[in-house]
């Protein structure tokens, strides 16, 4: 037994070498740098204890990143759900072209996140965007809508974000819906259910698992997301009307030096996600008892 024990162990030392210098470490690294007062290049750092996370409790600026994630994270959220399984129900019907279709559905995730930026700055620019042009030809508005200024920079955040991350949800989703048994539509076809009872009472309790999981993982991914919002509105200008907290965090380790305020932020992020996951289960749990 101790020989297979040790066998073992061994077989998975490599996995856990790996594990925890790839993600335990950076954790308990960041961790430890957030008791500094530590600058971003030079070798100076001072201890401070949890001075940066008292700082942070009653910082203006944390309170509104906060919010604008908030924001952000929930209305995408939402809003990708409200495209995405409507489309997947869509790819899950027999017609022509559906393959066709299937594939140009997945553009958007596959192209880098960059060329997605530039694109849609390209087509919500209030001087030569196409948004505009079809807006104004069609008399909705008479004046060009600065989609890229502050009115509206939240609302163009949105939209480009939906359009890049909803095949997502149309991929997830019609995984799962393609391995509902036919049987229990037709069984419900025959007692009289409309298609909105058979998607109410059929499609939805088959696929409540993957909405959990679909959900979980958007949440996270959108409350972090960098790349998308830095490319958007940059730093300075209209970025502080998006600057939720992956960007507030970047700004305190690389702008104005301060690595230990930046860790700080990232640990509070960490346990953020990791209370909103564990009250996220839980109120799953519950709802599962309940059904």
């Amino acid at each position: 037994m101790r020989k297979n024990a040790l066998v073992g162990w061994l077989l998975l030392a490599p996995s856990l070498v790996l594990l925890g210098g790839l993600v335990v470490f950076p954790i308990l690294y960041n961790f430890w740098l957030s008791l500094f007062n530590k600058h971003a290049f030079l070798p100076v750092q001072n201890f401070v204890g949890l001075a940066h996370y008292r700082y942070f409790a009653t910082d203006p600026e944390f309170w509104s990143s906060f919010h604008y994630g908030v924001v952000y994270a929930g209305a995408t959220i939402l809003l990708q759900l409200g495209v995405g399984i409507p489309g997947a129900l869509l790819l899950n019907e027999a017609f022509r072209g559906r393959n066709l279709l299937r594939g140009i559905v997945l553009f958007p995730y596959m192209i880098p996140t960059i060329v997605a930026v530039i694109l849609w700055k390209w087509l919500l620019n209030d001087s030569y965007g196409l948004v505009n042009h079809l807006l104004i030809s069609a008399g909705l508005t008479r004046d060009a809508v600065p989609w890229l200024g502050p009115d509206y920079i939240m609302a163009s955040l949105i939209i480009t974000s939906v359009w890049q991350f909803f095949p997502f949800v149309v991929v997830t989703y019609l995984a799962r819906l393609q391995t509902i048994a036919p049987e229990l539509y037709e069984a419900a076809t025959v007692d009289g259910a409309s298609a909105w009872r058979r998607f109410l009472h059929v499609t939805l309790p088959q696929t409540a698992s993957v909405l959990f999981v679909i959900v979980l993982l958007r949440g996270i991914w959108m409350f972090t997301k960098f790349d998308t919002v830095w490319l958007l509105a940059g730093e300075g200008g209209v970025s502080r009307y998006v600057r939720t907290l992956p960007i507030y965090a970047y700004a305190r380790s690389f702008t104005y030096l301060q690595a230990g305020m930046g860790a700080a932020l990232a640990v509070i992020m960490f346990v953020m996600l990791l209370a909103a996951t564990a009250v996220y289960f839980r109120v799953f749990r519950v709802g599962e008892a309940l059904a």
